[in-house]
């Protein structure tokens, strides 16, 4: 452990992804932007069902260059890590078997939209996902009934486009062809 962790106030500077590979493996997720440290509350099992029920769907028809998985570390920067609810990887860094890829092994990102991560999801992930050079963005909302938004980077302004805003099913060319009906991703009791 660093002197960082020992403690009650963050290290001169921030915390960096050192100290975050220094915290001990106890089922917290953790993330930093620019320096703090963020500690999301677990999430509710309506989150965790859209997204193993997402990650599933886009895995039946994943071409072979591309891998899914759930809840997997993404490290912008020393001071900038983030864990998406699904992410979309090429097969090289899948290959690696790690716990964490850097922005540009990552082909998409998904965030599910939660009661404490509005500001996060909507505004600040996508902004930093995007200046990363992540090509696709997705965000999911809860509120009114199950609503993904997809996105697609502008690479000259590394900002994200809205590509669609979909609420029967999801139905876009890229990463690869995925329609996807929004009742194989609705929880029963949503």
């Amino acid at each position: 452990m660093t002197a960082a962790l020992n403690g009650p106030y963050p290290p001169a500077g921030g915390w960096t992804t050192d100290d975050l590979d220094a915290m001990p493996d106890d089922g917290h997720r953790r993330e930093l932007l620019d320096g703090l440290l963020i500690m999301p509350p677990s999430p509710t099992a309506a989150h965790q069902t859209i997204a193993w029920r997402l990650a599933a769907a886009l895995d039946e028809d994943c071409p072979d260059q591309y891998d899914v998985t759930q809840g997997v570390e993404v490290r912008i920067s020393q001071r900038r890590s983030f864990i998406p609810d699904v992410l979309v990887t090429t097969a090289a860094a899948a290959a690696r078997r790690t716990a964490r890829y850097e922005p540009h092994e990552v082909v998409l990102a998904v965030e599910i939209v939660s009661e404490g991560s509005q500001s996060m999801d909507r505004i600040l992930k996508p902004a930093l996902y995007g200046k990363a050079g992540i090509p696709y963005y997705w965000r999911i909302e809860i509120d009114d009934g199950l609503v993904v938004h997809t996105h697609r980077i502008d690479p000259v302004e590394e900002v994200y486009v809205e590509t669609g805003r979909w609420t029967k099913s999801v139905d876009v060319g890229e990463p690869w062809p995925v329609n996807l009906p929004i009742s194989r991703l609705t929880p029963r009791h949503l």
